[in-house]
């Protein structure tokens, strides 16, 4: 059991933000399952302070229902299909873009879907409740397709295509279900859609979202210090670009090992430097 529990640390330790967050709403279901589903009845009934609820007042009153939402699933199998593709469509986004951008584009994707939800279900006069991470996967997954819409992809028992066409598909099957089956479901998977979309056109327009969240201290210490001889130029002598070099020769021959053999080619040492580079 110990034995488990340490692989399972060490997967949430040197794994993505993609995966972390997977294991984020595993938990959180199992934790769920006591406390929300109706054993004998079959189904979770989720209270307002998690669900996100369409009446405004509800919503107004648990205004953090906006994101809690993205992290709870009404069964099993709602589980299962959205943290496959989470996993899938977490690989595709790090091929372009970096840890901030993921984590800016999963909780803005299912704020800006929650939002939408809700201002639709009020014009259609209808009080309802949401769950599930679907809005914020699709927001992740149609900014790389929106992105990159040519990348080929493989899929299992299909083969190679290009990834517009998967999205086209998610697109068409979500359009078609929308008046037909889990409307309110289907107008928050619409809107996370739509942020991939905003998203990718503020990215070409050079406005990033994640450097909205970018707390850090701008200024940062010099590299480097001025030395002064009598009588001559002075000499700049920097003092970490030996170590920079090999730092990064490092960090560039790791990710070509991981771009041929896999991320679990690494030693574990190799995982302990990506994991110290990247705090």
């Amino acid at each position: 059991m110990n034995e488990i529990l340490k692989d399972i640390k060490e997967q949430y330790q040197y794994n993505d933000w993609s995966q972390k967050i997977i294991f984020w709403n595993i938990g959180l279901f199992v934790l769920s399952l006591p406390f929300f589903y109706e054993f004998k009845l079959g189904f979770f009934s989720f209270p307002n302070f998690i669900a996100l609820n369409s009446n405004p007042n509800q919503f107004l009153f648990f205004p953090w229902t906006l994101l809690s939402y993205a992290f709870f699933h009404s069964g099993l199998g709602h589980l299962l299909s959205n943290m496959f593709f989470l996993f899938f469509a977490g690989k595709l986004f790090f091929t372009f873009f970096n840890t901030k951008q993921f984590l800016t584009t999963y909780f803005l994707g299912a704020f800006f879907a929650g939002l939408i939800y809700i201002l639709c279900m009020n014009v259609l006069g209808i009080e309802n409740q949401l769950v599930g991470a679907s809005a914020a996967i699709l927001a992740v997954f149609f900014t790389v397709v929106f992105y990159s819409p040519l990348m080929i992809v493989r899929i299992p028992l299909i083969g190679f295509v290009k990834l517009w066409y998967i999205g086209a598909v998610l697109l068409g099957i979500n359009l078609v279900y929308f008046a037909v089956e889990n409307m309110g479901g289907n107008v928050a998977h619409l809107a996370g859609v739509l942020f991939a979309f905003i998203n990718v056109e503020s990215l070409k327009r050079g406005v990033d979202f994640s450097k909205w969240f970018d707390f850090s201290n701008k200024k940062k210490k010099s590299t480097f210090k001025k030395v002064y001889k009598n009588g001559s130029k002075p000499t700049v002598i920097t003092k970490t670009e030996s170590n920079n070099d090999l730092t990064q020769q490092k960090i560039d021959d790791i990710l070509d090992k991981i771009s041929k053999s896999g991320y679990e080619s690494l030693t574990k040492e190799e995982k302990e430097f990506l994991f110290k580079i990247n705090k």
